[in-house]
């Protein structure tokens, strides 16, 4: 709790750093949620895409009129039945080695000249029933001539790979080298040991629970798209740049959104095809995805190649490391798609390590594949895995206790604040001093009878440590509106979107510290882009350091205004109020005349505000504030797991027996909240080290592309996770927050695999990549044997 709280916090119940229960939960759990595809306008229409069957090829013709001659059918595009869209580009300001600018692919809607991968949109199809939709897209005639294909990334830079554009020279889109290469090599020639390993960061595909759906209309002359998203201001600018309107001319609105990991935070050829479609018929045009087309368009997460050095001296000092990548970026560019493989994967390959040198060099490449945005952690989970596994492996080929190394390698404490090689700026930590408490906890001290255990029946174990610290996203410029309503309630309005975080418990727990207004009476409001000035979205974990930032700022504005109308209602000088927000028995906020009794609630003054119609000079009209919160440093959440697997010799499978995590997330606004974000990112990242994997053949088909061949992590599949805190609170931000939301990615990751690897290691295996599927771990065994 923060030091300013000046009473026993006990009677806080639903102040900051209490684990109150999420209040969407109820209306979630009961069926009762708002999701897109539930709303069903007046006159509503349904469209459906028509996608490419080929990886790769030259559009000869596409036959409409059998289509439009069917029942039901409203009409039949293609990209020659649109207009001139603005292209779809990425625009982060990211150059080549050389100097010169990311070369962004330019991405209309519809594929006019050439397709390039499978389930990328040629025609989309309105009709007054689905069914009748999809009865009519199959009936489109596509003439395509296939060309060859090319779906890794190493193999698409390589001379003579088929070329995706005429314009992107063997397929790629930027040459980045980030760091200091000169001084990188020198700590490599001075180097005592040099350990390296060729690491795979597996393909993922995102399967939020709610596929992706739109609604496309025209309202009062305005496009008004409804959509599942992580932001309606920032998709609305990039919507209304697209069609050539202004921003006043565009509404975005999003109600519940069922998962999305990155995946929905951008702009889709959907989108713009269904408003166009939308003002051409007079009439909302609906589109929702099915999962097998969900596999095919939604945006895939992670596909790295990469090649990780670690230099070290003699007593096992980081001298620098190095990455040497390939980045697949799918056949267009989404609008963060080279960020992960870049500047990401530079911010975080440092971790909490005092390493004085970094580089990191990637190719960003074109290929035949869907294209890849950000999926949870995005380029932060893998910085720190691939540093956590060059540890391992430098331990082990050094003779060096692991532990020992990283704390070794620490930085310190007296070392705050940190100037990483990175660029980044710690403001404090306490990394060496959380790992002993996590081995402590993990109890460490009995993993050799645990270890015995498990040889007595013939299964081999394995303890990982995953010791991270990754870069938040800086919190951008963000609304926090604060609306006292006719009906008692009051409405906190943001420009970050809750798709799964628990944002109105937390954010009404940031106005209830703040206010003393009820828990109860507090509402958020969060998907409208007419009601916002600002907003950055939901992604980065950053949500609690921004928009919490702008309620607490807010407040303060309020108890400002407050003070004039309180003096106004209680008959004293402006000079002699006081506002204390948790005051009385119900901890609910009030102004009052300093050195008396003579008080006024705010609720109540917010009340005789809205019923005294004619007030006196100065007297503001109500309390509503509307608060642009600037922006705050990146914050460095931190901390270590420790997971121990089993593994059976005989068919290669890997179960997971005790998993914990301690956490450095700052100040937790709700602890509750924090566990299940710290739940729910270890749970993706055991999928994606054990199960998960997109697989293309040669010629870009999916191979597989449904449930059937797709494995996502079940609730066999994950052990009873626990959880711990040893916060430090940020200095760099109001709240002392750090974020969460992607931090058990960045630690389970490195946890498990370093498991699976320790299990193997006595059979002579030293490196297996994600995912360690029972057939990689049974072949990995079986080669070891020969």
């Amino acid at each position: 709790m923060p030091d300013t709280l000046a009473f026993d916090p006990s009677r806080l119940k639903f102040g900051i750093g209490q684990p109150v229960p999420r209040a969407e939960d109820p209306t979630l759990l009961t069926g009762r949620g708002r999701y897109t595809d539930d709303i069903a306008l007046p006159g509503q229409v349904w469209c459906v895409m028509v996608r490419s069957p080929y990886g790769h090829g030259v559009i000869r013709g596409i036959g409409t009129e059998a289509a439009k001659a069917m029942p039901g059918v409203l009409g039949v595009w293609t990209g020659a039945d649109l207009p001139q869209f603005g292209p779809m580009v990425c625009a982060m300001p990211l150059k080549n080695a050389d100097g010169s600018p990311l070369n962004s692919t330019k991405r209309q809607p519809l594929a006019t000249d050439k397709v390039r991968h499978v389930g990328d949109p040629v025609a989309f199809v309105v009709a007054e029933t689905k069914a009748q939709a999809k009865d009519a897209a199959e009936a489109v005639e596509l003439d395509i001539e296939p060309l060859d294909a090319v779906t890794e990334a190493s193999a698409a830079a390589a001379p003579g790979a088929p070329q995706l554009y005429d314009d992107h020279p063997n397929n790629v889109v930027l040459d980045f080298v980030g760091g200091d290469p000169a001084k990188v090599a020198e700590a490599f020639g001075k180097a005592a040991h040099v350990t390296k390993l060729s690491i795979r960061n597996n393909r993922i595909v995102v399967a939020a629970m709610e596929p992706r759906s739109a609604i496309g209309t025209v309202e009062d002359g305005r496009y008004v798209l409804r959509v599942g998203s992580q932001g309606v201001f920032g998709l609305r600018a990039q919507l209304a740049g697209q069609m050539g309107v202004d921003t006043k001319q565009m509404r975005v609105l999003t109600g519940n959104v069922g998962g999305s990991f990155g995946m929905k935070a951008g702009l889709y050829p959907e989108y713009p095809c269904l408003l166009h479609a939308a003002k051409q018929l007079g009439r909302p045009v609906k589109w929702t995805d099915e999962r097998t087309g969900s596999f095919l368009s939604d945006a895939h997460g992670r596909d790295h190649e990469v090649e990780a050095e670690l230099a070290l001296d003699a007593d096992g000092k980081f001298l620098a490391v190095r990455l040497t990548s390939y980045a697949n970026m799918g056949a267009w560019l989404s609008a963060v798609s080279p960020l992960m493989g870049t500047g990401n994967f530079f911010k975080n390959v440092q971790s909490n390590y005092a390493t004085p040198a970094i580089e990191v060099r990637t190719k960003c490449v074109l290929t035949n594949t869907t294209p890849i945005s950000a999926y949870r952690g995005a380029g932060r989970p893998e910085g720190n895995y691939f540093m956590e596994r060059l540890i391992e492996q430098a331990a082990l080929e050094m003779g060096k206790d692991p532990v020992a190394l990283r704390k070794r390698n620490h930085i310190k404490p007296d070392q705050f604040p940190y100037s990483a090689a990175s660029g980044s700026v710690y403001d404090g930590g306490a990394f060496s001093e959380l790992l002993d408490e996590t081995l402590k906890a993990s109890d460490a001290a009995g993993y050799p009878a645990r270890l015995a255990a498990s040889k007595a029946q013939g299964l081999l174990r394995g303890r990982g440590i995953g010791n991270f610290l990754e870069c938040t996203a800086p919190p951008t410029k963000e609304q926090g509106g604060i609306r006292f309503e006719m009906d008692g309630t009051v409405t906190i309005i943001t420009g970050t979107l809750d798709y799964g975080q628990g944002h109105w418990s937390a954010f009404a727990q940031v106005l209830h510290q703040s206010l003393g207004v009820p828990f109860a009476q507090v509402r958020l409001l969060q998907g409208d882009s007419d009601e916002l000035i600002a907003g950055g979205g939901t992604g980065g974990s950053k949500s609690i350091m921004a928009s919490g930032a702008a309620i607490a700022e807010a407040s303060e504005k309020v108890i400002e205004k407050g003070k004039a109308a309180a003096a106004w209602a209680l008959e004293a000088a402006v000079s002699d109020i006081e506002f204390e927000a948790h005051a009385g028995p119900e901890a609910s906020g009030r102004f009052t005349i300093a050195g008396t009794d003579r008080a006024i609630g705010i609720m109540e003054l917010a009340a005789k505000l809205r019923a005294t119609p004619q007030k006196p000079e100065g007297v503001p009209e109500n309390l509503d504030v509307t608060h642009v919160f600037d922006q705050a440093p990146m914050a460095y959440p931190n901390g270590c797991h420790v997971c121990e697997v089993e593994v059976d010799p005989e068919t290669g499978v890997v179960r997971i027996d005790r998993y914990l995590a301690v956490n450095d997330f700052g100040v937790q606004v709700n602890p509750l909240l924090v566990a299940g974000q710290a739940h729910g990112g270890i749970a993706q990242g055991v999928g994606q080290a054990l199960l998960e994997h997109v697989v293309f053949s040669e010629d870009g088909q999916l191979v597989s592309g449904s449930y059937m061949d797709y494995a996502l992590p079940r609730a066999g599949d994950l052990p009873s996770i626990t959880t711990e805190s040893h916060s430090i609170p940020c200095k760099t931000n109001p709240l002392g927050a750090k974020g969460c939301g992607e931090a058990g990615c960045a630690g389970s990751l490195p946890a498990v695999m370093n498991a699976v690897v320790d299990a193997l290691k006595p059979l002579g295996v030293t490196h297996i990549d994600m995912p360690a599927t029972p057939e990689r771990v049974w072949a990995a065994i079986q080669g070891a044997k020969a």
